[in-house]
This record gives structure tokens, sequence and C-alpha cells, in this order.
């Protein structure tokens, strides 16, 4: 996978230049983002297949923010699944886990919501990939802003995120 270096992708969200530092080979994926939508992982599905990218609900990954026993978590799952809330605060080390606020998610990770990224957040908090990931050779996730996706190897998603793998996704 080639990296983009084009000026899109370089004007850069803080996503964009960790992997430039790290020389994470990566694709980005700029598309129209519609004002209004706030199913944003199924808009960038939707979008990505128009321009003739080849993706899926289980290769595009949604990053959500959620609280375990006080404190924050990033978990990264598939657009066509959901976050199992028990399965999180057990894979984390807790007890319980519920969504994180919203502006608390914000302001913790530097992004606005749809735009969340696992990568470059402001405050680096453990973080947890989905271990359906591992099945595909890239996967998609928010670079760092609304209508933009990169695309890298869980691999490399899991090195630049200090993450793991866990079953956290649920159908």
């Amino acid at each position: 996978m080639a990296r983009n270096r084009g000026p899109r992708a370089e004007a850069g969200t803080p996503a964009l230049r960790l992997l430039a530092e790290r020389g994470t080979p990566h694709t980005v994926h700029p598309y129209p983002h519609e004002a209004g939508t706030t199913a944003y992982g199924e808009e960038a599905v939707r979008a990505l297949r128009a321009a003739g990218v080849d993706v899926s609900g289980e290769r595009v990954l949604k990053t959500l923010l959620a609280d375990v026993d006080g404190r924050l978590v990033v978990a990264v799952v598939p657009v066509a699944s959901q976050l199992d809330l028990k399965a999180l605060a057990a894979a984390a080390g807790g007890r319980a886990a519920a969504m994180a606020d919203p502006a608390r998610a914000q302001r913790s990770s530097g992004y606005v919501l749809g735009g969340i990224s696992p990568l470059g957040q402001r405050t680096a908090l453990p973080t947890l990939v989905d271990e359906s990931a591992a099945r595909f050779p890239t996967v998609l996730v928010s670079a760092g802003r609304r209508g933009l996706q990169v695309e890298l190897a869980p691999q490399d998603l899991l090195a630049a995120t200090g993450g793991r793998c866990a079953r956290i996704a649920r159908a």
C-alpha cells in the first residue's frame, strides 16, 4: 500500500500526521460528508462504495469512546456491528462500561463526533480493536474528520494506537 502524500492528505489531521511520522503505509479516502447525517459509519461505507472503493461494514471500523469504571477507553468495532459494553468492560479489566458523554469524548480525543479517529488522539487512552479486524489485510478508520477515512493494515492500527485485539463487538 503506497503512502498517500497528496495535498489533502498531508494537510493533515493529527491521525494522518501520526501515520506519516511513523512511516506507516496508508491510503487516504476522502468522500463528501452530507450535513445533517449522524450515521457516520454507514455514510462512509455508502460513499466509499460509490467512489469505487471495495469496502463492507465489516472492514470499515467506527471509533467509540466508553467509560469503563470511570476511565475512558477507545473501542474500535465494525460499522456493521455494535459495541458489546460487557465484553469491553471485561477486556479492559473493568466491571462496568457505558458510552462516554459525547462532550467528554470530543475533549479527550480532540476530534468531533463522526470524525473521531483512534489515531493521534489528544489524550492517549487504552485502545481495544475488535478481533474481527484481523480477518482483513486492511481496514478503514476515521482519519480525524468527517468525510475522511484512512486505510491501513490492522497490525499497523494496533501498533500506532498501542492497542490490542479483543472480542468486543456483536452483530
